[in-house]
């Protein structure tokens, strides 16, 4: 009996278990797209609920039946008896539990069977609802049918499609396409909450002006030797970054800035992009980039902005919020950043990574781009359509998200990078100790020294010639024995050569680098090579394949007419000389010309630290490329009711040229100000950046829609039998000889680059700040 009981204890402990392991099972945090795992659950749990209800009735029918059998065998032993009665008691108050326990296992089986049966029934009708949706019809959504098409035949490939719950049936592709992406209705048996008004977003912090770059230093991270090139670079101008934001902050006083959250992401130096600087930074690789990704690092935070800094695609997609896949998905959540500072390759990887999102926020990016990209080669469609398609355009940015490093055309914001500056102690010095018959050359890299012994040769009858080529283990071969080769040089060691040469001579090789205007900072007269013809994507295959024509118009303005054609055209004479190296007779002149030539240090403000500091501000503050501003009506699409406004230009007093109109009574909100407009007429085979120059001004892009109309021509005395819009990188433009007149249908091709030998080009110009080209002299 002892032994029963027991048994019946114990079968009844490993019952419950039983049970509530069943039972644990059940996670109420599920997604609903489980739905199957918890039916067959459910059904699992009914059968055991069963079987435990049918175990504790037969272990009920045994024990009474066991109980019978024993109270018959003590009312025959009498008062022989030796278990009364009584001590059956506590096996009664067992079997009692056991029944009560068996009901209630019985009910909620019961009850199990009724949640089941429900479910069953929900979800039947939610999958049919799931399966059974149509694909709406409504003109609002016309690609809505077309992207359904495409997610039938690959939602599978890619995983993100999964991530935002696609599962191959129609329903939940119209979900992704109304909910995730933008493409479709929302679907009306969605549960949506209705749109409450969201209260007004808090006041934006306040940018503030750094005191210590130390926090900086540890944004930009480790493991890269490129990144401690910037790191050193930043901290050996750590004070003249701090004393030029001192100085504006004292110019700005009381302006508002906005802090702005901002990313940098390096993309070139990442390693899906092959990274091929870093390991090249010990050994004469070309440091121009990084020099110039280290000052923007060092604006951007001293200007008080809050930066994020990425050198690898892992940290761009978590900073992002990519979802997982291969990024044909939308970001996961808005993006997060009011402006990216990256370059072509980290673009590339954006559109790669961002699906539709690119789209939506490529109005925040602002390209960092050496060379700059023309409107011509940046607009795709034209592009392609007139030859123009290189492996770098095509993006279809305003022109002005791409910055450079020098100002090579109007159509590109300047970005620039600084040079080191001097106090008057340090100018004095190096004046003090030039050494007059000494030069040094530009280039760290062996490959530019050959077939250069004739110049070498020359130079050498009059200059010790010093070089700083990288070598391991033996002298280069291309390096005369008469030259005294530093080898590769630290940066402040190089600068400390510099500030005894009087030469600092370039072989034509490498182009526009900054270590020419840092030579002429250090009170170096710079002697470049002339090229006859200027080099272009045309002629040379250095610019073959970029996204950039600099072809030569009846100036040399901006076209690569010598190494260096800022340093030609900005600084010029006596502390840059241009001269034919194929005339060694010039050449010669020239060295014993430079010889006798006193010159000071010189460095351009916009190549200092405050001037980059105010450009860079500037930029911040004013340049807004997702708010876009449409073109007038075509003549075509005009009513003949509409009517004009008078337009907001006149003529000049002398009537050479239109200006903004004082009494025009208004004035849009646009950057630069249009009162620093005057529109000029080009002569044929000029472009607008030679025409605005030859007027002392600089082309300003932005204000081509101010001057896009049809009456425009009629004020600068231009007749015109026909007029038409069409797309064209040279319009707005006059054919004379037939007197037709062009405007321009796409904002896009809006360009100061460009010139025909058919066409007079209306130009856009303003004037601008006393050594800060980038800025008019309102602007700020």
């Amino acid at each position: 009996r002892i032994f029963v009981l027991g048994i019946g204890f114990f079968t009844l402990c490993f019952l419950m278990t039983s049970l509530g392991g069943q039972f644990s099972a059940k996670r109420l945090g599920d997604s609903p797209f489980t739905i199957r795992t918890e039916v067959m659950g459910a059904l699992e749990s009914r059968g055991v609920l069963r079987r435990m209800s049918d175990m504790l009735e037969m272990l009920m029918k045994r024990m009474d039946i066991l109980a019978r059998l024993e109270n018959s065998t003590d009312f025959h032993k009498g008062d022989e008896a030796r278990f009364p009665l009584d001590r059956f008691q506590p096996a009664a108050g067992l079997m009692e539990r056991i029944q009560a326990i068996a009901q209630n296992v019985s009910e909620i089986a019961i009850k199990v069977d009724q949640i089941l049966r429900n479910s069953l029934l929900n979800g039947k009708v939610m999958e049919g609802r799931r399966d059974q949706c149509e694909v709406p019809r409504d003109p609002k959504y016309p690609d809505c049918a077309g992207k359904v098409e495409w997610m039938r035949a690959r939602w599978t490939s890619d995983p993100c499609y999964a991530f935002f719950g696609v599962d191959g049936t129609e329903c939940s592709f119209l979900i992704y396409l109304s909910e995730v992406e933008w493409f479709c209705p929302p679907l009306p048996w969605r549960n949506r909450t209705v749109a409450v008004p969201s209260p007004p977003p808090p006041p934006r912090a306040q940018a503030a002006f750094r005191r210590d770059l130390a926090r900086l230093l540890e944004l930009i991270g480790t493991g890269k030797e490129s990144l401690s090139f910037m790191k050193k670079r930043i901290r050996h101008l750590a004070q003249q970054w701090l004393r030029a934001a001192r100085r504006l902050e004292q110019r700005l006083a009381g302006q508002q800035r906005d802090q702005k959250h901002i990313l940098v992401h390096i993309g070139f130096l990442t390693e899906e992009s092959g990274d091929v600087f870093s390991p090249r930074v010990l050994k004469g690789g070309p440091l121009g980039e990084m020099v110039q990704w280290a000052d923007i690092l060092a604006a951007l935070f001293m200007l008080g902005h809050s930066l994020k800094v990425t050198v690898s695609l892992k940290e761009l997609q978590s900073h992002l919020g990519v979802p997982p896949g291969r990024g044909n998905c939308p970001l996961t959540s808005p993006l997060p950043f009011d402006l990216i500072y990256t370059d072509y390759h980290g673009l590339q990887q954006m559109k790669q990574h961002m699906g539709l999102s690119f789209k939506k926020y490529r109005c925040r990016v602002r390209v960092i781009d050496t060379f700059g990209t023309e409107p011509a080669y940046n607009h795709e469609e034209y592009a392609t359509l007139r030859g123009y398609r290189t492996n770098w355009g095509y993006w279809n940015l305003q022109p002005t998200q791409f910055m450079t490093m020098f100002p090579h055309t109007p159509d590109n914001s300047f970005m620039g990078f600084v040079s080191e500056e001097l106090n008057q102690t340090e100018r004095q010095l190096i004046k003090a100790n030039k050494v007059s018959s000494m030069a040094v050359v530009y280039g760290k890299e062996a490959s530019i020294w050959k077939g250069k012994e004739k110049f070498l040769s020359i130079l050498n009858k009059y200059m010790e010639i010093h070089g700083t080529v990288y070598y391991e283990t033996q002298r280069p071969p291309e390096v005369p024995a008469f030259v005294k080769n530093h080898g590769l040089l630290p940066q402040h060691e190089f600068q400390q050569l510099l500030r005894k040469a009087k030469l600092f001579i370039g072989f034509g090789f490498p182009y526009e680098g900054p270590a020419p205007l840092e030579a002429i900072a250090n009170g170096c007269v710079f002697l470049q090579a002339r090229f006859n013809p200027p080099h272009s994507s045309l002629n040379h295959e250095f610019f073959r394949g970029k996204p950039t024509s600099r072809e030569a118009t009846g100036t040399a303005v901006f076209q690569v007419s010598s190494q260096h054609p800022y340093a030609e055209d900005f600084i010029g004479k006596p502390h840059v000389w241009t001269v034919d190296y194929n005339n060694s007779e010039e050449f010669e002149a020239a060295i014993k010309t430079i010889m006798r030539t006193q010159v000071d240090p010189y460095l351009p403000y916009e190549y200092t630290c405050e001037g980059m500091l105010e450009r860079i501000h500037a930029y911040i503050q004013h340049q807004d490329f997702c708010t876009t501003s449409s073109l007038p009506p075509s003549p075509k699409t005009k009513s003949p009711a509409m009517q004009s406004p008078p337009s907001p230009l006149a003529l000049s007093p002398n009537s050479t040229h239109l200006v903004w109109s004082p009494s025009a009574g208004w004035a849009p909100q646009a950057w630069p100000p249009v009162a620093s407009l005057q529109v000029w007429v080009s002569e044929p085979q000029h472009t607008c950046t030679e025409t605005c120059r030859r007027h002392g001004l600089v082309c300003e892009p932005t204000f081509f829609r101010f001057l896009n109309k049809e009456e425009v021509f009629l004020q600068l005395g231009v007749a015109c039998d026909s007029t038409e819009y069409e797309m064209n990188h040279l319009y707005p433009a006059v054919a004379e000889n037939v007197r037709e007149c062009y405007l321009q249908k796409e904002p896009l091709l809006f360009s100061c680059a460009g010139h025909h030998a058919k066409y007079r080009r209306l130009c856009p110009c303003r004037d601008f700040r006393q050594g800060q080209v980038a800025l008019c002299r309102d602007c700020l």
